[in-house]
Formats: structure tokens, C-alpha cells, sequence
């Protein structure tokens, strides 16, 4: 007995010879795809209403091989993964979306998949399809989980190609909004501490910040990288401190949790924000409101960007048009740090 026989012993065969479809055009209707023509859709229509044919749930599934399971994939250590919010806005946005669906999440904290161990869950057919978030160069594994199921990248994939599907936030404008609120605020010696130049979003924030200089006619200050972590911005913090010199009277600060860290070395130095340097963190997490003072930033829609990518993917899985490119915008929000 085929896998999709169901009550009344009809197969979906059975549905395809009765209304002269292929076997695969009655499996995309019944499972709510829209690649079929309006007279097949019709057609399959008929002959499940003349057949008394009704699918269940376990038949779908086998027939069309889906799990109705999603991979969230971050190549990130646990440490990043738990410590920095950004990462749980963007799967509260992903699960509110997918609470509206037959999907379940599975999260893969795959610092850089040693062992191939997500690569091979996901390839076995374990899912769906894939949302990477907060990849890297060096996260070549990434290729051989797109080869085998859909993948949505939250933020411009590191090797950009026409046929990827991804959704940013203009982190070059938002950087160069950053800078250019510092120059307004009358600051001229501007340095930065960006995230990982390995990844799109740290390279991003950086040539927003190179803009912003160039079109005030400003020269570079110290540009140091942070990791996108608090310690890498404490650490970055005390190399800029150790360089000696005229300190910057401004720093942009790639992100809120670089900031916190950066915040607490020029504290413990009697250097007082923003009285003698001002900054801008990125983000507008939790952190920027936690630290003293109230720390100006840019924000990020993290919990939309879950929750576009989200359904993008769920379109795709569903046979649906989706965009290739979406871009959310950024926006300025000032508190005391400048």
C-alpha cells in the first residue's frame, strides 16, 4: 500500500490518473503550493472531491518528504550565542513567526561544525530548510547545507551570489549615521571599534563610518576590532587608551555590547562620557539602556529581521515567490552618551 493511501484506500495515484496529472502536480496541491497551473489545480480538485480522497497530515508529509521542521544554524560559540541579545531577538522573531505555521524550530549552535555534525543532520533530510544567522568567512560548511535544502541568511551572506535569498539591515547607513550625529554634535577626532572584519556586518559598519568621515572632509582616527563582544570592546578599548597620542573626542562603537565594555575601561581611567569622548553603540539592545550614561545607538530591527526571514523561507518551502534581497532600515535613537 502506497504511503499516501488513506481512508477509502485512495491513492494519490489513484487522484492523479482520474484527472490526467503527474503523480507530483497532485502533491504540490495538496500541500498548498501555488506552481500549478489554474487548470491542473482545477483538475485535481475534481477528481479529489469525485474520489472521496482526503489526505492526511502523516501522508503529506510522506509524500512530499517535508518534516515541517526548520534549522535556525549560528556559527557561534555558546558564549556568543546566549550573551549577546541580539541573537534572542532574532529567534523570538523567528518563533512568532512559526507559531502561525506547521513548522517547528531546531537551533544549531555550530561554531564552525566541527565533526560536520549539523551539516550531515540537515543534509540527512532532518529538515526543511535553513536559517543561518551570523556567519563568517570561514563558515565554508554553509555551501553544502544551501546544496541540499533552502537557506535565508540573516545578514548579506559572505559570498554573495544572485541566487541567495537574505535580509539585512543598511548597516553602511547606519554607521555613517552614527558618525555623521557625532559630527553634528561638533566632534572631529572620530575613531571606531568595529565587529569581526570576517563578517559582512562588521565590514558594513566600517565603510559607513569611512563615509561619514570622507563626506565631512575628516581624517581616520584609531580603528580597532571588538569582536562584537564586551570583552573584544574592553579589550579594543585598551589598545586605543595604549596608543598614546591626542585621544579621539568621539568613538562609533559597532555595537551596544563593544560599547558597554568599551564604557567601563574609560571609566576606570577618569575619562568621562560625553564630556570627553562621546559614543555610538549599535543596536539598541537591552545594554544600551543598562550602562551609565544611557548610551545613544543605532537600532536594529532584530525581532522583524527574524520574522521576514522567516517567512520568507516558509514561502519558498510552500513554492511561493519571495524576494532575493530585503533590507531593513536603521535608525538613529539618542540618549547621553553624546
Amino acid at each position: 500500500m502506497s504511503a499516501d493511501t488513506v481512508r477509502g484506500s485512495v491513492t494519490i495515484e489513484e487522484v492523479a490518473a482520474a484527472a490526467g496529472v503527474s503523480r507530483s502536480t497532485v502533491s504540490r496541491v495538496v500541500n498548498g503550493s501555488t506552481a500549478v497551473s489554474p487548470e491542473a489545480l482545477d483538475a485535481v480538485n475534481r477528481a479529489i472531491a469525485d474520489l472521496n480522497y482526503v489526505p492526511n497530515r502523516a501522508a503529506r508529509s510522506l509524500a512530499s518528504r517535508q518534516t515541517h521542521a526548520i534549522a535556525l544554524i549560528v556559527p557561534e560559540d555558546t558564549t556568543r550565542f546566549f550573551g549577546d541579545p541580539f541573537f534572542a531577538a532574532i529567534v523570538s522573531g523567528i518563533n512568532a513567526r512559526l507559531s502561525r505555521s506547521d513548522y517547528v524550530l531546531n537551533l544549531f549552535i555550530a561554531n564552525d561544525d566541527p565533526g560536520d555534525k549539523t551539516t550531515s543532520y540537515v543534509r540527512s533530510g532532518a529538515v526543511d530548510g535553513a536559517i543561518v544567522v551570523s556567519h563568517h568567512t570561514s563558515d565554508t560548511f554553509i555551501d553544502r547545507i544551501a546544496a541540499v535544502v533552502p537557506v535565508v541568511y540573516g545578514g548579506r551572506p559572505v559570498r554573495e551570489r544572485e541566487r541567495d535569498y537574505y535580509v539585512d539591515v543598511d548597516n553602511v547607513r547606519g554607521g555613517r549615521d552614527a558618525v555623521a550625529h557625532l559630527i553634528a554634535h561638533g566632534r572631529r577626532r572620530i575613531a571606531t571599534i568595529t565587529g569581526p572584519l570576517n563578517m559582512p556586518a562588521g565590514v558594513d559598519r566600517l565603510r559607513g563610518y569611512r563615509q561619514a568621515l570622507q563626506e565631512a572632509g575628516l581624517l581616520e582616527g584609531p580603528i580597532e576590532d571588538g569582536r562584537f563582544t564586551s570583552d573584544g570592546g574592553t579589550a579594543a578599548m585598551r589598545r586605543m587608551l595604549e596608543r598614546g597620542g591626542d585621544l579621539p573626542d568621539a568613538i562609533f562603537i559597532a555595537s551596544d555590547l563593544m560599547a558597554r565594555g568599551a564604557m567601563s575601561v574609560l571609566t576606570a581611567a577618569g575619562i568621562r562620557v560625553p564630556e570627553d569622548i562621546s559614543i555610538v553603540g549599535f543596536d539598541d539592545s537591552p545594554v544600551a539602556t543598562s550602562v551609565s550614561p544611557a548610551l545613544t545607538t543605532m537600532r536594529q530591527p532584530s525581532f522583524a529581521q527574524g520574522e521576514r526571514m522567516a517567512s520568507i523561507l516558509l514561502d519558498l518551502l510552500a513554492g511561493r515567490e519571495a524576494p532575493h534581497v530585503t533590507i531593513l532600515e536603521t535608525e538613529l535613537i539618542p540618549r547621553d552618551s553624546v
